[in-house]
C-alpha cells in the first residue's frame, strides 16, 4: 500500500467513524463508532498497535478528569443535591419561566468557568432537568442552556475547558494575562449566546410555571457532595495556577467525595459506579487514536499551511479561528485541539492567531451535537432522563446561536 493510498484509507475510516458518532446508526452509542474506527485503523495496518496504545495513553489526564467529574455528579444525584438545588431555583424564579431561564444560565456560567464545560454537562444537566420537572415546564429549553453555555463560557479561565490545556501544550498563559486576552471575548460570547438562545426558545418560555416547589431537606450526604464540588473547584484553580494537569486531582476529589459519602452511610459503592457513564472513556480513547492516525497522514502539516495562509489572508488570525470552529465540528474539539496544537508549532503562529484558534476550538462546537466532548456528555445525560435530541434538531438551534458569538468573540480579541 503506497503512502498516498494509506492516507486516503485513514481519512475514509476517520470520516466514517465520525459520521457514525454523528448519526448513531442502529442507535449504537457514539463510543461504539469511535472505537470501531480506532480498531479498523490498527486492523488494516494503517497505525501500528504500539502507536495506537501510545495515543490511548495520551488521553490519561482527560480520562481521570472525566471519571472524577462523573463520580461527583452521580454522588450528588443519588444524595438528592440536584433536587435540593432545583427546588431552590424554582422557588426563586416564581411563576416566570424567563426568570428561571436566566437563573439557570447564570449558574451555568459559574459551573463552566470554575468546574469546566464537561462539569456543566455532567453536573448541571441533571439538576436542570429536576428543576424543569418541579416547575412543570418543557425541560428542553433549559437543557439547551447546559449544552450551549458549556462551550460559550469555556474560555473564561484556563480550567474552563480541558481543550484549553491541550491547545497550549502545557504552556498556558498565567491567569492575569489570560484574563487580559479573554475577558472581553468571553463576556461577548456569553451575552450573545444568551440573547440568541433565549430568542430561539421564546415560544416555550411564554406563559407561567409552577413556582412553589417543596424544598426538600438536604441530608448529610448531600452536604458532603456540595462541599466536594466546591472544594474541587478550589483545587482546580490552584493546580491550574501551578501548571499541574487537572486529571489526577479531579479524580482524587471525586473518589474522595464518593468514598466519604459511602463510608458515612455504610453503603455499597455499586450504585454510584453503575450510574457513571463509563462508555465515554472508550469514546475519548477512540478519538485520540484517530487523531494519531490523521497526524501521521500529514494532516497536521496541511493544517499548519492553512493556518499560515489564514493569518496572511486575514492579517490577524480571524480566519484561522473560523477554520478551527469548522474543524472542531467535523472531528470534535478535543482532537481538533490536539491537531491545532501540533500545527501551531509548525506554523510558528502569533499570540493572536493562537487565541483565535482557542476561541474557535472552544466556541465553534456550539454548532453541532458532536462538536465537543461536553455536548456528547450532555447527550448522554439527557438520554438518561428520557429526552432525545438528534443532529438536525440541535443544528437548527446551533446554526443561529454559534455564529454571532463566534464573530463577536474573535473580533474582540483581534481588536485588542
Amino acid at each position: 500500500m503506497t503512502p498516498s493510498t494509506a492516507n486516503i484509507a485513514i481519512w475514509i475510516i476517520a470520516a466514517l467513524a465520525t459520521a457514525g458518532v454523528l448519526i448513531r446508526p442502529f442507535q449504537w452509542p457514539e463510543a461504539v463508532w469511535a472505537a470501531l474506527g480506532a480498531i479498523c485503523l490498527v486492523a488494516f495496518g494503517l497505525l501500528p498497535p504500539a502507536d495506537a496504545a501510545g495515543a490511548v495513553g495520551k488521553g490519561l489526564d482527560v480520562y481521570l478528569f472525566l471519571i472524577g467529574m462523573m463520580l461527583l455528579s452521580e454522588t450528588a444525584r443519588l444524595e438528592g443535591l440536584f433536587d435540593w438545588v432545583a427546588a431552590a431555583a424554582v422557588n426563586r424564579a416564581g411563576r416566570y419561566p424567563k426568570r428561571l431561564f436566566l437563573l439557570i444560565y447564570g449558574v451555568g456560567v459559574g459551573v463552566t468557568a470554575f468546574l469546566s464545560n464537561d462539569a456543566a454537562a455532567v453536573v448541571l444537566t441533571p439538576a436542570v432537568f429536576a428543576a424543569a420537572k418541579k416547575a412543570k415546564v418543557d425541560p428542553l429549553p433549559y437543557l439547551f442552556i447546559c449544552a450551549f453555555i458549556a462551550n460559550a463560557a469555556s474560555f473564561v479561565l484556563p480550567i474552563s475547558n480541558p481543550a484549553n490545556l491541550v491547545l497550549y501544550g502545557g504552556h498556558v498563559p498565567p491567569l492575569g494575562p489570560w484574563l487580559g486576552r479573554f475577558a472581553l471575548p468571553s463576556l461577548l460570547s456569553i451575552l450573545a449566546t444568551y440573547g440568541v438562545l433565549r430568542w430561539t426558545q421564546r415560544g416555550a418560555l411564554a406563559g407561567t410555571c409552577d413556582g412553589d416547589a417543596q424544598q426538600p431537606k438536604l441530608a448529610a450526604g448531600g452536604w458532603t457532595a456540595l462541599i466536594g464540588l466546591v472544594l474541587t473547584a478550589t483545587v482546580l484553580l490552584v493546580v491550574s495556577a501551578l501548571n499541574i494537569q487537572l486529571g489526577a486531582p479531579t479524580c482524587a476529589m471525586g473518589a474522595l467525595t464518593s468514598g466519604v459519602v459511602v463510608l458515612r452511610k455504610r453503603a455499597s459503592p455499586v450504585p454510584v459506579l453503575k450510574g457513571v457513564s463509563w462508555a465515554v472513556l472508550p469514546l475519548v480513547a477512540g478519538l485520540f487514536v484517530m487523531v494519531e492516525a490523521l497526524d501521521r497522514s500529514g494532516l497536521t502539516t496541511a493544517l499548519a499551511h492553512w493556518l499560515r495562509a489564514g493569518a496572511s489572508w486575514s492579517g490577524d488570525g480571524a480566519a484561522a479561528g473560523v477554520l478551527a470552529a469548522l474543524v472542531a465540528n467535523l472531528m470534535n474539539n478535543l482532537p481538533a485541539g490536539l491537531l491545532a496544537s501540533a500545527a501551531l508549532v509548525q506554523a510558528q503562529s502569533t499570540p493572536k492567531v493562537i487565541d483565535a484558534l482557542l476561541i474557535g476550538v472552544d466556541l465553534g462546537p456550539n454548532l453541532s451535537i458532536t462538536g465537543s466532548l461536553a455536548t456528547i456528555l450532555w447527550l448522554n445525560a439527557i438520554r438518561r432522563e428520557g429526552e432525545v435530541v438528534g443532529f438536525a434538531k440541535f443544528l437548527k438551534v446551533g446554526v443561529l446561536v454559534m455564529p454571532p458569538a463566534l464573530v463577536l468573540a474573535i473580533g474582540a480579541r483581534m481588536l485588542m
